[in-house]
């Protein structure tokens, strides 16, 4: 097993060479487009990770590693297109460049393509992943739905929102890795084990994707600082600022809320003065770092070898201390 830039590599080039079917150029250019974009690929390094951990060349992973990107691209068009999104990843986000039903068409076609990559695998491994990806799916959906309806409630709980951004992102993380595993036949403690070290891992990433819009450094976030807080939405700090404010904080979080003023920047200010005056920032580090070490647990449960434990860990406690 390598570090995880060997892996990063390995994901770079294969979509670098990467051929998608070019007829009709409508269909398929958004494809190209979205899937040229950069950002982490967090996900397929993750399945090619796995694979190794369970001693099989990460090269035999490729297949499912790219449908688990396909598959999360797709779901990205279709979230911006929803969202009404202007820009993913400092680009003109595939409606805008195009229009909206070759972006709702597009992201059709790569949900069929995720699927047929499977299809390079046996019999059996094929019918594993396409059950656990079918699962998967379904719950991101799910997931979509959750946070869409929270947009127009005031009563959402913590339970609630940790529920939903376990199935919009945590559970695409997981199963990354479980179909590393799958595609090496570990064993099924194993292949389970590794999906609740994903998971666990994904959930800590969203917190810590929510703590960086707010608190992240406008330099390496690669975002808008304040994103969330521009949008209103109930992130686990507001909700934690919510539970833990005084009368007269909550009557003006709940305020700063209600509004969308031309100009942020003090709205941001006051909000983020809010979170930090309630504990909602200390918190919200606080389940961070939680469910990393809740990942970490499950990784003395895996038939691996210590060193292999440890590279795991060192890319857990790498994602823990990100700032972008």
């Amino acid at each position: 097993m390598q570090g995880i830039s060997y892996y990063q590599d390995i994901v770079a080039a294969h979509f670098k060479s990467l051929t998608v079917r070019k007829e009709p150029k409508n269909l398929y250019d958004p494809i190209v487009y979205i899937l040229s974009l950069g950002g982490k690929k967090l996900r397929p390094v993750l399945t090619l990770m796995a694979a190794e951990v369970f001693d099989v060349d990460c090269k035999n992973a490729l297949a499912a590693a790219t449908a688990v990107e396909v598959f999360h691209n797709f779901s990205l068009i279709h979230d911006d297109i929803m969202d009404d999104a202007p820009l993913r990843r400092g680009k003109e986000t595939v409606h805008e460049k195009w229009d909206i039903n070759t972006g709702i068409l597009s992201g059709d076609a790569m949900l069929i393509l995720a699927y047929q990559y499977f299809e390079e695998y046996e019999p059996k491994i094929f019918r594993e992943l396409a059950k656990l990806f079918s699962k998967t799916a379904l719950e991101v959906c799910e997931g979509q739905q959750y946070d869409v309806d929270f947009e127009s409630r005031d009563d959402v709980s913590i339970p609630e929102y940790l529920k939903m951004i376990e199935y919009k992102t945590a559970v695409l993380v997981g199963a990354a890795m479980k179909m590393g595993a799958i595609v090496a036949e570990t064993t099924t403690e194993n292949a389970n084990s590794i999906y609740d070290f994903g998971l666990n891992l994904g959930i800590a990433f969203q917190l810590q994707d929510d703590y960086l819009d707010a608190f992240g450094d406008p330099e390496t976030f690669g975002k808008q600082v304040g994103g969330d807080i521009i949008e209103n939405k109930k992130t686990y700090l507001y909700l934690k600022a919510i539970e833990f404010a005084s009368d007269n904080e909550r009557e003006q979080l709940l305020h700063l809320f209600s509004i969308q003023p031309s100009d942020n920047s003090e709205k941001i200010k006051s909000v983020k003065e809010i979170f930090n005056q309630t504990g909602a920032s200390e918190a919200t580090q606080k389940a961070i770092q939680d469910y990393t070490f809740r990942a970490f647990e499950t990784l003395e449960k895996m038939n691996i070898s210590v060193d292999k434990k440890a590279i795991l860990k060192a890319f857990g406690e790498n994602l823990m201390s990100r700032n972008v």
